[in-house]
């Protein structure tokens, strides 16, 4: 099953996605400009073999609900997320917080979840 709901933080309304699968669920909470997710998320694969996508996305271990990984400590971020000031250690809900504010920079528009 999968799961779609907007999901409130300071600076905007996110949309977390829940995919349950056999023995595990995939988590994930996006903005316009990136997301955060499980630990099933491959951010060395992202700096490496995607760096040039420019990806801006961190990773928390061990979260098995939206809130947990809005609360969790992100265990690993991207190069690209590391340039918003996103860094390993911080709170998910304060790297979507650092994402919604570079969503305001040219070329960014609206909140992912309201469709603004």
């Amino acid at each position: 099953m999968i799961r779609l709901v907007p999901v409130p933080f300071e600076g905007g309304v996110a949309l977390g996605v829940e995919v349950k699968l056999p023995k595990t669920t995939l988590l994930a909470i996006a903005t316009d400009t990136g997301y955060i997710m499980c630990g099933a998320l491959d951010v060395a694969l992202l700096n490496e073999r995607l760096a040039d996508r420019g990806i801006v996305a961190g990773r928390a271990v061990g979260v098995r609900t939206l809130e947990e990984l809005m609360e969790a400590p992100l265990e690993s971020v991207t190069h690209a997320a590391e340039a918003l000031g996103i860094r390993p250690g911080m709170r998910g809900a304060d790297a979507l917080k650092r994402m919604a504010g570079s969503a305001d920079s040219p070329g960014r528009t609206g909140d992912h979840a309201s469709g603004k």
